[in-house]
C-alpha cells in the first residue's frame, strides 16, 4: 500500500537589515506589518568585534543602529519594506535623524543577497527620479557585515516604555504617521 506523504513546501523566510536612525523607532514601525515575523534591534556594518550600546553611541565602532527583520516574502515583499522604510525616516540627512546625530544614525540598507541590493538601488533610483525628496538621498546600500543583536533591554523598548520622553516625542509620532499611511498593511487591519 502506498501513502501520499506530500507536504506543502515550507515557507521560506527572508531577512532585511535597515538603518534609519534610532532602532526603537524602526522596531516600533516594522513589528506592526503583516508578514513581518520578528524584528530585532542591533548594530551592523561596523568594525568593532563585539559592540555594546555604549560603544556604538560613541560613533567610534562604525556600526549603525539597525533592525533586522524576519519576513515572509509570500505576504510582504522586500520592496514593500523599503516603501515603509523611506516613508518613515529622512533618507536625505547624512548621519542624522532629527536630533539624533552621529554615524550610528545613518540611513542604510544592508543587503542579504545580490537581489536585495539590486532592488534597493532600483527603489532609490525611482525615488530620486520622481523628485519626492527635496534633497539627494544619502542612504547607503552595502552587504550586511558584522551584525550583532542589541542588548535585551532594547527589545520592544517603545512598547514597554510608552511614557518615556523619547518614546512620547519621537517614536509615537513616527508610528502614528506610519499607521495612517500604511493602515491596510497592519497586522491588526
Amino acid at each position: 500500500m502506498e501513502t501520499n506523504c506530500s507536504q506543502a513546501p515550507a515557507t521560506r523566510h527572508e531577512l532585511a537589515t535597515l538603518a534609519g536612525g534610532c532602532f526603537w523607532c524602526l522596531e516600533a514601525v516594522f513589528s506592526q506589518l503583516k508578514g513581518v515575523l520578528h524584528v530585532t534591534s542591533g548594530y551592523s556594518n561596523g568594525h568593532h568585534p563585539h559592540p555594546t550600546y555604549e560603544d556604538v553611541c560613541t560613533g567610534e565602532t562604525g556600526h549603525a543602529e539597525v533592525v533586522q527583520i524576519t519576513f515572509d516574502p509570500a505576504v510582504i515583499r522586500f520592496t514593500d519594506l523599503l516603501a515603509v522604510f523611506f516613508e518613515t525616516h529622512d533618507p536625505t540627512t547624512l548621519n542624522r535623524q532629527g536630533h539624533d546625530v552621529g554615524t550610528q544614525y545613518r540611513s542604510g540598507i544592508y543587503t542579504h543577497s545580490p537581489e536585495q541590493a539590486e532592488q534597493a538601488r532600483g527603489v532609490i533610483q525611482r525615488l530620486t527620479d520622481s523628485g519626492v525628496f527635496a534633497a539627494p538621498i544619502v542612504t547607503e546600500v552595502h552587504p550586511v557585515t558584522n551584525y550583532h543583536p542589541a542588548e535585551a533591554f532594547h527589545a520592544r523598548y517603545a512598547e514597554r516604555n510608552p511614557h518615556q520622553g523619547y518614546c512620547v516625542y519621537v517614536v509615537a509620532p513616527k508610528v502614528a504617521h506610519f499607521r495612517q499611511r500604511f493602515g491596510n498593511w497592519l497586522q491588526d487591519a
